[in-house]
Formats: C-alpha cells, sequence, structure tokens
C-alpha cells in the first residue's frame, strides 16, 4: 500500500500516467476537432449534419453500454488487482473469459443495428418521420429520416469493434500502458476526414448538390466503419505482449469472471441511465427547428474535450491504483483522491472561464469554414456556454465514480445517475421549449433577416447542468459517508477561480485589439495569452497542481538523468 502522503516518486509515477492518458486524448480529440471540422465545412449546421450527427448516436450508445466505462467499473479493478498479486495466468484467462462476452455481446448488438435500422430511427429521431410529406410538399430537399436509416446500417458494425477497443483499453491501462489505447482513436477520426476528403472529390466537385452530399454523406459513414477496425488493430499488437494465459472461451470457474459479471449489471444500468440522457438530448431535439442537433453536437464535442482531458486522463490513471488499495486504512485513498481532484480542478476551472468568455472566439476558429457561418457560429456558443455551466461538477463526478468502482460500489453511482437524468429531464423539457421560440438573431449581433435558427438547444443544456451539479453534491455525501475525512476542497478552487476571471481581462483586451485578424489566429493569440497568465500566476502563487501538470512535462523535455 501506498504511504498517506506518497513519496515524490509515486507522485511522479502517477503525474506520468495521467500525462500519457491526456496526451494521447489530447491527440484523438484534436484530429476529433478537425473531424467536426470537415463536417461544419461541407455541411454547416442543417439537415445533413444533423443526420451524421444522429446517424453516430446510435452506435455510440451502445459503445457506452459495454465500452470504456464499463470496462473501468467491472474489469479493470479485478485485473489490477489479479496482476498485484502476480497471478499473471489467472488474469490472463480472466480477460480471455471477458473478451468472448464482450464479443458475443458486441456482435448481437450491431447485428440487430442492421437489420432494425428503421425502428432505432424512429425510437431516436421520431419528429422527423414527417420528412418525407415536406419533401413531397417541397418544403425540405431531405429526408432526414431515410437518409439516417441508410447511414445507421453503414456505422453500425463499427460498434462492436469499438467496444473490443476499449478491452484492449482495460488490458493495456492496468499493465500501466496509457498512451496507446487512448491515441488509437486518432485513426478513427483519420478514417472519417480521409473520406470526407475522397468523397468530396467524388460527389461535390462540381457544386454541392443535395443528391452529391447524400453522397457524401454515405462515404463518411463507410470511414467511420473502416477508422473502428483500425482503432482495434493498432492497440492489439501492445495486448498481445503483456497478456499471459490468453484463450478466447468462457467459464464462470475462471477466478474473477462471477464478480465481474456481477459488476457489469448495475454498471451497464448506470452507463444505460446516461444514455438515456443522451437520448432524451437526441429524441427532443428532433422536434426542435432544424439544426438543433448538429448544434448540440459541435458544442458537446468542445464541451467534452477538457471532460476527457483532465477528468478522464487522471481517472483513467488512479483506478488501478486505487484498486490496489485492500487495507482498511482509508488515508491512503482519501489522500490520492484529493490530490487528484485538486490535479482536475486546476485545469478545469480555467476552461470554464475561457469557454464563458471567449467561447464565440473558440467556436469560431474551429468551425467557421465553408457552410459554417456567424449565425451557426452564435448558435453554437449559446449552447456550449450553457453546458459549461455544468463542466467542473461532470468532471469531478468521473474522478468520484471511479473512487465508488475501486470501492467495488457499482450499484451507487448507477442510483445516483437515475437522480440525475430524472432532475435533468425536468428541467429541460419546458426550458427547451420555451427557448425555440427566440431566435439566434435575436440576440446576437447578426442581421435579422437571417437563418432561422433558435435556442431550443440552450434548455436542453440548462438541464444537464442542474443533473451534474446534483450528481456531483450525492457522489461527494457518499463518499464522505464511507470515508469521513474526504471532502472536496471548495477553497482552492475559488482561488482558482479568481486567478482564471482575472487573465480573461487582458485576453479581452487582445481580443479587441486583434479584431482585424482572421479569427483562428486571433484565437491562438487570445488563447495563448490567458493559458499563459493562468499559468504563470498559479505558478507566483505557489499553486503546488501546477507541478503536476508541467513538472512531468519538464522533466520528459530535460530526459533521463545521467
Amino acid at each position: 500500500m501506498s504511504p498517506a502522503n506518497p513519496d515524490p516518486a509515486a507522485r511522479a509515477s502517477a503525474s506520468s500516467s495521467a500525462l500519457k492518458i491526456a496526451a494521447g486524448i489530447f491527440s484523438s480529440r484534436i484530429v476529433g476537432l478537425l473531424r467536426q471540422r470537415a463536417v461544419a465545412h461541407f455541411f454547416g449546421v442543417g439537415a445533413h449534419a444533423d443526420v451524421f450527427q444522429a446517424a453516430l448516436r446510435g452506435p455510440n450508445l451502445l459503445q457506452n453500454l459495454l465500452g470504456e466505462g464499463t470496462i473501468s467499473a467491472a474489469f479493470i479493478p479485478i485485473y489490477s488487482r489479479m496482476l498485484e498479486e502476480g497471478r499473471e495466468e489467472e488474469a490472463g484467462r480472466f480477460a480471455g473469459a471477458i473478451f468472448t462476452l464482450l464479443l458475443i455481446a458486441a456482435a448481437l448488438f450491431a447485428l440487430a443495428g442492421v437489420l432494425l435500422a428503421r425502428p432505432i430511427v424512429l425510437l431516436f429521431q421520431p419528429g422527423w418521420i414527417g420528412d418525407a410529406e415536406a419533401v413531397a410538399a417541397g418544403t425540405m430537399a431531405v429526408n432526414r429520416f431515410e437518409l439516417t436509416v441508410q447511414a445507421v446500417r453503414i456505422i453500425f458494425p463499427m460498434t462492436g469493434v469499438l467496444v473490443l477497443s476499449a478491452w484492449a483499453l482495460g488490458v493495456l491501462n492496468s499493465h500501466r500502458k496509457f498512451l496507446l489505447p487512448y491515441i488509437a482513436p486518432v485513426a478513427w477520426n483519420a478514417a472519417i476526414i480521409v473520406a470526407f476528403f475522397i468523397g468530396a472529390r467524388l460527389f461535390i466537385a462540381g457544386g454541392a448538390t443535395t443528391a452529391g452530399l447524400n453522397d457524401l454523406l454515405m462515404a463518411a459513414c463507410w470511414g467511420a466503419l473502416a477508422g473502428g477496425v483500425l482503432q482495434l488493430g493498432v492497440q492489439l499488437p501492445g495486448v498481445a505482449a503483456v497478456l499471459r494465459g490468453f484463450r478466447i472461451g468462457y467459464s464462470a470457474r475462471i477466478p474473477g469472471v462471477r464478480s465481474a459479471v456481477r459488476a457489469f449489471g448495475p454498471v451497464v444500468a448506470g452507463r444505460g441511465v446516461y444514455q438515456v440522457s443522451a437520448y432524451l438530448d437526441q429524441f427532443l431535439a428532433s422536434f426542435l427547428a432544424v439544426g438543433a442537433v448538429s448544434a448540440i453536437l459541435y458544442a458537446q464535442l468542445l464541451y467534452v474535450l477538457p471532460i476527457s482531458l483532465f477528468g478522464m486522463s487522471v481517472a483513467a490513471s488512479e483506478l488501478p491504483e486505487l484498486s490496489r488499495i485492500t487495507d482498511d486504512d482509508w488515508k491512503p485513498f482519501v489522500a490520492r483522491l484529493d490530490r487528484s481532484l485538486r490535479q482536475v480542478m486546476f485545469l478545469t476551472v480555467p476552461t470554464t472561464v475561457g469557454y464563458l468568455g471567449l467561447g464565440y472566439l473558440i467556436v469560431g476558429a474551429l468551425y467557421r469554414t465553408g457552410s459554417f457561418n456567424a449565425a451557426n457560429n452564435w448558435l453554437v456558443y449559446f449552447v456550449l456556454a450553457g453546458y459549461t455551466l455544468g463542466l467542473i461538477a461532470t468532471t469531478a463526478s468521473r474522478l468520484l465514480q471511479n473512487a465508488c468502482y475501486a470501492l467495488r460500489d457499482t450499484r451507487t453511482p448507477a442510483k445516483i445517475a437515475v437522480v440525475r437524468v430524472v432532475l435533468s429531464a425536468l428541467v429541460a423539457v419546458p426550458a427547451m421549449f420555451l427557448l425555440d421560440r427566440v431566435r439566434v438573431a435575436d440576440v446576437a449581433p447578426i442581421p435579422a433577416a437571417g437563418e432561422a435558427l433558435f435556442l431550443g438547444g440552450v434548455g436542453l443544456a440548462v438541464g444537464s447542468v442542474l443533473g451534474a451539479w446534483v450528481e456531483l453534491i450525492l457522489l461527494h455525501r457518499y463518499l464522505r459517508r464511507a470515508m469521513p475525512d474526504f471532502r472536496i476542497r471548495w477553497n482552492r478552487t475559488a482561488r482558482m477561480f479568481g486567478l482564471a476571471s482575472a487573465c480573461l481581462v487582458p485576453a479581452f483586451g487582445l481580443w479587441y485589439a486583434a479584431r482585424g485578424l482572421p479569427i483562428l489566429a486571433a484565437a491562438a493569440l487570445v488563447g495563448g495569452l490567458f493559458a499563459a497568465l493562468y499559468l504563470a500566476g498559479a505558478r507566483r502563487l505557489g499553486m503546488q497542481e501546477i507541478d503536476a501538470w508541467l513538472g512531468q512535462i519538464t522533466r520528459r523535455l530535460r530526459g533521463p538523468k545521467p
């Protein structure tokens, strides 16, 4: 067991793991942003963008149910404990049994997705069922419902491959190999980008007709399927190098299997609740004005970036370590959890302040190209600002959920997730329909005769914010009961908020001075100044959290000591 106050070597090891995960996630998310920029360039905020985002949502639901979140809770704690105890052959057999279960489940669900694409789209996007009548009447150019059915049939088999990719991630993480599994999604995003540009040359080189855009959409879907295969493929050599005793086959007599299967139920239920929440967003957004679905997805890609970079990187690196603590003395557990929370907050707080103050500039820098215009820019910013109010709560909750999993409690996070979803829906439904009456042109400096875009998506974000904070409060309360010494130190978070807010003032000044520059250059300058001032201020104020990130980078740049 680690001591209550981990030594510098232990802290460096934990920081190194989190840094590797953050580097991998950052690489994949940057390529993901480039993918989304390609979507924005060719489709803007409109019917084809809505279809592409909706087609990905169904497979993503299955991936999230059986993928990384479930693997983290039900597989990694048991597998890591076996490795810690030197039972590598048993661990390999256990990994093989779980692989077999996931393979069967993923194959069955993927096949069902292909065969039942039409009812699946009807379930997710019921508001689009009337598109056929609108197209026949000449009031719409695209039948989003039929186009989504075609796209889902192409994309759904990708899901099974990505679930197995999450299993590979669980194996590699347990062996403290963090970079490869988190950088692997680069292959998936890159395949879609390549498919977009090849499809553009083939189908819309002479002009963006509706038929050409339909064909381009299908090309992107085939790219997603190919990318899923690549994402799994790049991890398999690393998995093969560390597994011992692995073989495909299932037996309940293999040590650890029954415990994992018992944990799978509550975890899948908990993940299912989150997916119900995501499903509700998409379900309700289908009744809103055209562009609501794609605007929400554009904003959510930015919203989940810090959650993945800062929350997931720390939570994923800490789960195997927390799972290895076996004594009844919770001081080492609490010490690691407290340090990890401070590490997460240190970067999540300035991201929150930056998104709220500089979000319009950030959205424009990433998406302002081709069909993505000023009205689109404002709509996505407003939705992003709404979600950002819950960013700190969601990011911290990721870490607290993993703490519960390390304590072998998968039921409590699931129950709390139900509360989150119910509260989110109760707030989101009236807020969404109320705000869908407000045009973007009514609240943003764009021509009143511009596009008919509405703010309904902001209502969904408001509901999500309330649910996120309630979830954090309940998780914190539960962990306080299990470990009375544990608490979130909000005074440190408030100090970070004060510093970030002060750094925003000169950033605004530079934004005003750089208003004549291209938006990408202005965003780089303003964002760079804001980040540099925050880090310099943190160093000046003696915030120890800065060493967890910058210290490890500095050590790597200097290289090993002679």
